[in-house]
């Protein structure tokens, strides 16, 4: 049963937030809001942009600002970027605003998706693998603090993890537990 008219997307990059995003706002007739393009559209800037003028702190002020406004919102689906989830404040507001879904997937998975993408400035450096490991290890335990469902893209295709997420939401409460 659908508690939340919303639903967020949070996990690490390359878990396919957007793309799963894109096609569960399809699916459920809602639009789809991804808030690091939303907070490009209203700086006219984009992310390693604005890590290289404001650094991480800055971007993260911006992030949950955009978090905020975007969570007021009724009946979107929209994705984070990896780590929104760091600010108590954005963990708080998704959680309570939404239904939050946790994308996760191997980190092989996640550094096979992101090799190749230089658009994502926490990986620039000499061992992006090395660098998800240690994004994960802070950055999961609040990405389960925050969700009310998990689920593993891991060498999923977006249309079999979309049916799991519709699943899930129809599913009825007494139905078990949310993972």
């Amino acid at each position: 049963m659908v508690t939340h008219t919303n639903v967020f997307l949070i996990g690490p990059m390359g878990v396919g937030k957007s793309t799963i995003g894109r096609m569960l706002g399809s699916a459920l007739g809602k639009p789809f809001f991804d808030s690091d393009r939303e907070i490009e559209a209203l700086t006219g800037a984009d992310i390693p942009w604005i890590f290289d003028v404001e650094g991480e702190a800055g971007f993260r002020i911006r992030e949950e600002r955009m978090i905020d406004t975007l969570t007021q919102r009724s009946g979107i689906v929209m994705a984070t970027g990896g780590g929104a989830i760091l600010s108590s404040v954005s963990r708080h507001n998704l959680h309570e605003r939404g239904t939050v879904v946790y994308l996760k997937a191997s980190l092989a998975q996640q550094f096979e998706r992101t090799s190749k993408d230089r658009n994502r400035p926490l990986l620039q450096t000499a061992d992006p693998q090395a660098r998800i490991r240690e994004l994960m290890k802070i950055r999961e335990p609040f990405y389960i603090e925050t969700a009310h469902i998990t689920i593993d893209t891991s060498r999923r295709g977006p249309r079999a993890v979309v049916a799991e997420i519709l699943h899930h939401l129809t599913e009825k409460p007494d139905a078990g537990d949310d993972n």
